[in-house]
């Protein structure tokens, strides 16, 4: 390789040999995109080096992909969209060590703030695309305390557990590692952009394709092993338990690193997962602090900063008038609207001002579906 070609690669932090796999990922999307039925089969494919994974995918292409491949060059004058950081470069994720982990990353927010952000302890935390009020609740919670105790979070930028992961971190002006499943550029829907601006103001997003690369639907499921790759441990938030749901946790498994659990409602289709797991042996995590005992980390925060995690006791509830306990259990139990409060023989306007009064004093809020939830678990109010 020439001179003209070192500086560059040198420059954008990645050797020629990691930009040539990121251009092949790129060219064997649709191959890839029809392995992705199986995800096993997928994660495997992306194990392969760059010659076995042309022979086992490219098919008629193989021959011309392979000329391509020995010609690619990078372009001396080529302006880098985002920075480049591989394996063989310092600064580099040392937790991206596993065969199945890809070899370079593009990264938004900066390659110096990615590696202080991986330097520090990192908790994946991952779930359904479709979770339930409790859900959200709970996996933003879990990710403000972290956050609060100098944590980073990682988590795709995808629906669901993931968001509510990003927005839990940028409640305490925390930062979080955005995995993306296809290049910076075009790979996040426009619902989600304005998250992804604050994401990468804050924190960085890294993709393992070009900027440009859709990555269609197997980029997605290839960035969940980037997720807990990234991670020391991983927090699996409401999951149905199928193969989709629990391939994050899967991975985890595979590579050998803690994986906590997060319980739901027994009557709950998205508990399904979690307690799956928690039966084959995953860790029980109830709130911030759970997690960082498992990292072996202090809870060193101030208390104020301390997000409730514990059932609410005595020392909570108190000073809160009979009518606005009752009120709170029954939220609790399932009695998530003012309709179902209602229902109860309890006065509209009555009903009404207790959930305000509860929601001021930040004992309840509003997910998504504007069901209303705990912030913390609840005890039995006295």
């Amino acid at each position: 390789m020439s001179s003209s070609l070192q500086a560059p690669n040198a420059s954008r932090g990645a050797c020629l040999r990691c930009l040539r796999r990121s251009w092949l990922l790129g060219q064997l999307s649709g191959p890839l995109d029809y392995c992705a039925r199986d995800r096993t089969r997928l994660i495997d494919l992306l194990a392969l080096a760059d010659d076995e994974l042309l022979q086992a995918v490219a098919g008629r292409r193989a021959g011309e992909l392979a000329d391509r491949y020995k010609r690619f060059q990078v372009d001396e004058h080529e302006q880098a969209r985002h920075a480049r950081i591989c394996r063989h470069r310092n600064g580099y994720p040392r937790g991206l060590c596993a065969a199945m982990a890809p070899p370079l990353l593009e990264v938004a927010g900066g390659v110096e703030r990615l590696a202080k952000l991986a330097a520090a302890p990192v908790v994946a935390i991952v779930g359904s695309r479709a979770p339930s009020d409790y859900g959200m609740e709970t996996a933003r919670t879990l990710a403000r305390g972290l956050t609060a105790s100098g944590v980073t979070v990682s988590a795709c930028l995808s629906d669901g557990i993931a968001v509510a992961a990003h927005a839990g971190a940028l409640d305490t002006y925390g930062e979080s590692i955005a995995v993306m499943g296809g290049g910076l550029d075009v790979s996040c829907p426009a619902r989600r952009r304005s998250l992804y601006e604050r994401v990468k103001s804050a924190g960085c997003a890294v993709s393992e394709l070009q900027h440009d690369c859709s990555g269609r639907r197997w980029g997605q499921l290839a960035a969940e092993r980037i997720v807990v790759g990234l991670a020391q441990l991983t927090v699996l938030v409401e999951a149905d338990h199928t193969p989709g749901e629990l391939a994050a946790a899967h991975i985890t498994q595979t590579l050998g690193r803690p994986l906590g659990v997060i319980p739901g409602r027994v009557s709950s289709p998205l508990s399904a997962g979690p307690h799956a797991l928690l039966r084959a042996g995953a860790e029980l995590i109830c709130g911030p602090s759970d997690v960082l005992e498992l990292l072996h980390l202090p809870d060193d925060r101030p208390a104020d900063a301390r997000p409730p995690q514990q059932p609410m006791d005595a020392t909570v509830t108190s000073g809160l008038p009979p009518e606005l306990k009752e009120t709170l259990a029954r939220v609790g139990g399932g009695c998530d609207t003012p309709e179902k409060l209602m229902s109860l023989g309890r006065d509209p306007e009555r009903v009404l001002l207790a959930l305000s009064e509860l929601e001021l004093l930040g004992l309840i809020g509003r997910g998504d579906g504007g069901r209303y939830l705990p912030r913390q678990p609840l005890a039995a109010l006295g």
